[in-house]
């Protein structure tokens, strides 16, 4: 009874009505084991699919950290600690990963006192061989995107990092697509496997799958005729190179086209960015490497399209997963040149994508995002900035959209029609008594 009123509570904040039919069998398999290997399809909730049953094994008077989420991209990391802060505020989690200040982390780890630590592997050594938290009463370990984190190259540092955990006697190992083999270091042996990757819930039911035939030498060209007919809807451009990702957004962006570019050589800063604009509705298109293939949740993407072929069926399979997420739909479109065979896992079936006739540039999106000089060691809330737009800037409830906070600034999305003369308003404004440069974002 308690478990059930634990989950309802943690639902209930979520705004989630029911579990789906993979999560319920999840939170029940490990009320009665402690461990498990979950194979389900992206977009599925497998996050949620660890994190109650997690929650249920919590003690908030233990003061100490009592469960280890792994993950390969600082991006995941974050994405999940945004699922579990509205939860259960009884039960802190923290997030460690590269490009902030490891004393910065050291201080939220002394001062908060975490339940639960998710990282990157890297990470989560840096801190673990300075004694940065104690990993006595940590006996849950967690290991998201499994066949990610367990992969060749990463496995001498996987198997040092599970060395600095002696104490873990329950493994959730989590993924879309599974290794060929899990390193015995890995404790999975005799855990019992949960494959819902071929369940009635499988997103790819709800794909559509399309090609778009060109030459080589035009496809940059095919790429902004299939975008002048479906970017009204937010449509993410897989690349395979970084030099891809930086030559494709540039073409579109001379061509009139609000996008955004992702991969691994940007600053931290820069990707943080990137992904807002997309994710708020401020950019439409996001151009990536595989760096956007794992781990993110956006809402409503809607297309997905293969501008270079993905190189394997895993990186097909996570590409694909960043839409139909939930009960949505998606559409998959894969660029392809006249006389060559595409990759043995597209559908045999891909029909030809029918271009319009006649190109019609997308809409502008509607929003805007703006700067705003002041952040989280301000003592700023997302609340202080949504009500110093609406009272120094004069905007509606519904001219402000979403909110991205950060230590030292924030961005926020700005219904574009009002846009101009908020930054006029706000020239030399304060917040909480706190002078702030407000400017608009130039992507």
């Amino acid at each position: 009874m308690e478990n059930t009123r634990i989950l309802d509570v943690a639902l209930r904040k979520l705004g989630i009505e029911e579990l789906n039919a993979m999560q319920k069998c999840a939170v029940e398999h490990c009320r009665d084991n402690n461990s498990m290997v979950l194979l389900s399809p992206t977009g599925s909730g497998k996050t949620l699919a660890y994190l109650l049953p997690m929650l249920e094994r919590l003690d908030a008077a233990a003061g100490a950290v009592q469960a280890v989420i792994i993950v390969p991209s600082r991006e995941l990391a974050k994405q999940i600690s945004e699922v579990w802060r509205p939860m259960n505020a009884a039960f802190r989690m923290v997030a460690l990963y590269g490009g902030r200040p490891m004393h910065e982390e050291l201080a939220l780890l002394q001062n908060s006192s975490p339940c639960v630590v998710v990282g990157t592997p890297g990470r989560l050594i840096d801190h673990l061989t300075k004694g940065a938290f104690s990993t006595e009463l940590c006996k849950l370990l967690v290991i998201d995107e499994f066949d990610k984190c367990l992969e060749m190259g990463f496995c001498d540092e996987m198997q040092q990092l599970l060395g600095l955990l002696p104490d873990v006697v329950s493994r959730f190992l989590l993924s879309a697509t599974d290794c060929d083999e899990i390193p015995e270091f890995a404790g999975a042996e005799d855990i019992k496997r949960l494959d819902f990757r071929g369940s009635d819930d499988n997103p790819t039911g709800r794909m559509s799958f399309y090609k778009v035939t060109t030459v080589h030498e035009e496809r940059l060209q095919a790429l902004y005729n299939l975008l002048c007919a479906v970017a009204d809807e937010p449509a993410i451009v897989f690349c395979n190179f970084r030099e891809t990702v930086e030559e494709v957004r540039s073409f579109l962006a001379k061509n009139r086209l609000v996008v955004s570019a992702y991969h691994g050589a940007l600053e931290q800063k820069d990707r943080e960015l990137a992904l807002y604009r997309f994710s708020s509705g401020c950019a439409n298109i996001l151009v990536s490497t595989d760096l956007a293939a794992r781990g993110l949740d956006i809402k409503d993407v809607r297309h997905v399209i293969h501008y270079q072929r993905p190189m394997t069926n895993e990186v097909f399979t996570h590409r694909n997963g960043r839409t139909a997420r939930w009960d949505a739909g998606g559409a998959i479109y894969m660029i392809a040149f006249h006389n060559h065979d595409l990759p043995d896992f597209v559908p045999e079936d891909i029909k030809e994508f029918k271009l319009p006739k006649k190109l019609t540039l997308p809409e502008i999106p509607s929003w805007m995002a703006l700067y705003i000089g002041k952040g989280k060691r301000d003592k700023i809330s997302r609340g202080d900035i949504a009500g110093f737009l609406m009272k120094k800037a004069q905007l509606r409830r519904e001219d402000v959209g979403a909110i991205a906070l950060f230590e030292r600034y924030a961005y926020v999305a700005v219904k574009r029609s009002a846009a101009r003369e908020a930054i006029k308003l706000l020239n030399g404004e304060k917040i909480k008594g706190l002078k702030t440069v407000v400017e608009p974002v130039r992507g």
